[in-house]
């Protein structure tokens, strides 16, 4: 088996990511900005694999629009917090390196996905040199059609373990395992595409 390298969240101190999403949940925050994109870019009733889930925030609002969501996530914290706040999320625990149609069979889960959500910073907070590897095996579990929706920041993310990624390394990147950027915008409300934050939508050339 190829080995799973730590990430780059795996070796940083990120205790503060779980108290401030539950902070946002207490008083109503929102949380739910990437999934209403990801909404709007499928049909009713269609399936969605949420890669690095975290605690399900975004799954679960996916979930409660209709769709079939399994998420993804490794850190058992996280994995503990999802369970905790939503309970009827499908939730695989494993790192997105390890993702592959036998696994997610192996859960009773479907093998192909009509779209990938990896927002959230999840791609700058990979193990390093393993953006390509990531993008590979989630491209292979799309369905016919599907798409990747992928948001980050490329210069200065949240936290200091994540990588300065620039647009043009990201398409590189892309490229070089069969995707496409098909869309690219600057926020998940569709602002203007910019040197700091990057939402895209990628599809299979």
């Amino acid at each position: 088996m190829t080995e799973i390298p730590r990430t780059r969240w795996e070796t940083s101190e990120n205790s503060g990511f779980a108290a401030h999403f539950s902070e946002l949940i207490a008083t109503g925050g929102d949380i739910e900005g990437e999934a209403r994109l990801a909404d709007a870019l499928l049909p009713r009733g269609a399936t969605v694999l949420d890669a690095g889930a975290g605690f399900g925030r975004v799954g679960a609002a996916l979930q409660a629009r209709g769709h079939h969501v399994v998420a993804a996530e490794k850190d058992p914290d996280l994995v503990a917090m999802a369970a905790e706040h939503y309970p009827d999320l499908p939730m695989v625990r494993t790192d997105i390196l390890a993702l592959t149609p036998d696994l997610l069979a192996e859960a009773g889960h479907p093998t192909t996905y009509d779209l990938v959500v990896l927002v959230g910073n999840v791609i700058v907070l990979l193990a390093p040199d393993t953006e390509q590897r990531a993008l590979r095996t989630l491209a292979a579990l799309l369905a016919e059609g599907g798409r990747i929706l992928v948001g980050f920041h490329m210069k200065e993310a949240p936290t200091s373990s994540a990588r300065a990624y620039p647009f043009e390394q990201f398409v590189a990147d892309v490229e070089a395992v069969g995707l496409k950027v098909q869309h690219r915008f600057g926020s998940y409300e569709l602002a203007p595409a910019n040197d700091d934050y990057c939402v895209a939508v990628l599809s299979l050339v």
